[in-house]
């Protein structure tokens, strides 16, 4: 079976509360069409301030979606949740677990932009430990049970419907990232193909008597529009790519990995790349068919609306029947 994920970040540079108003709708109506149509997932995002929109609401985001749509499994990679009430978040995660009987997942991270953290009032430096804190305090949270909270005894409710709780794990590319997550006995979620990680992640869980499991990404990941001609899609659309690789990039340090950071300097090295990929149908199923899964990207980079429907039409009527 091939897992096919729709992604969303609602990147537009032309931040024209108009057409925003529209991508957002946009959005909506994609995931109940993908809903409808044989998608297996949606994939969500958080960023702030960012002066292209980049998505700031993934639970919102996420609640949206999960209301019209039946089927799809909504992940939302990552949620910064230092930057977050622990308390709010599990009171708002258990809702959608259990309105959707499930179909979040919820990949916490610490973030990499200290820009975030001081716009919502956040310690960069201790970062670390407000989300161990934070960790603590949403696990807890989910029992349903009374436990210390800030120096006060507290009781979060409505419990959610998963058990033992809703399905999180830790992303994050780093060792403490990994001894984190086998403290906690949750899924490793890399943002890079790291194998060492991975190994360094089942020796930690060994020595904490935890059991978790590591979900890696492939050496590159590709984010797919589909058209019936990549080159006209490049001409016509590549500033939309490279609005997107090149804001991510300028985000990146030295330390940083990902499946998705671009070195591109234009349209012409990104195409290279084979990050952003513009693919035939027949190109999309071989791909399928080879990788066992396909993240499709029909709004890219502010790309036009009507455009990301023709990518979204042909995957569902082509690609998605012969996978």
């Amino acid at each position: 079976m091939t897992l096919t994920t729709m992604r969303f970040n609602m990147v537009d540079p032309n931040q024209h509360a108009v057409g925003v108003a529209e991508r957002y709708r946009a959005m909506l109506d994609m995931a109940e069409f993908g809903d409808q149509n044989g998608l297996s997932g949606i994939s969500l995002e958080e960023h702030h301030g960012a002066e292209n929109g980049w998505s700031p609401t993934p639970l919102l985001n996420a609640g949206m979606i999960l209301a019209r749509s039946s089927k799809l499994l909504v992940t939302i990679s990552a949620l910064l949740l230092p930057l977050h009430d622990p308390i709010r978040v599990a009171e708002d995660i258990a809702v959608l677990d259990l309105v959707s009987g499930g179909r979040l997942v919820t990949i916490f991270g610490l973030g990499y932009r200290p820009s975030e953290y001081e716009l919502l009032d956040k310690d960069w430096v201790s970062r670390g430990a407000i989300m161990d804190a934070s960790l603590e305090a949403v696990m807890s949270a989910w029992t349903g049970e009374p436990f210390t909270h800030l120096g006060k005894t507290v009781q979060v409710t409505p419990k959610p419907l998963t058990d033992p709780h809703p399905f999180v794990m830790i992303g994050g590319t780093s060792k403490p990232a990994a001894r984190r997550a086998a403290r906690f006995g949750l899924p490793l979620f890399p943002a890079a193909h790291l194998p060492e990680l991975e190994a360094y992640y089942y020796e930690k869980c060994t020595e904490y008597g935890t059991q978790g499991f590591v979900m890696m990404p492939s050496p590159q990941t590709k984010m797919i529009f589909v058209t019936e001609d990549p080159d006209r899609a490049w001409a016509e659309h590549g500033e939309h790519f490279f609005h997107e690789a090149s804001t991510y990039q300028r985000w990146q340090t030295a330390d940083i990995s990902s499946a998705v950071k671009s070195g591109a300097a234009n349209v012409d090295e990104l195409r290279a790349e084979g990050i952003y990929v513009a693919m035939t149908p027949d190109e999309a199923i071989a791909e399928g068919k080879a990788s066992g899964s396909l993240v499709l990207h029909p709004l890219v980079g502010g790309m036009p609306i009507e455009a990301g429907w023709e990518c979204l039409r042909l995957f569902t009527e082509q690609v998605i029947p012969s996978l």
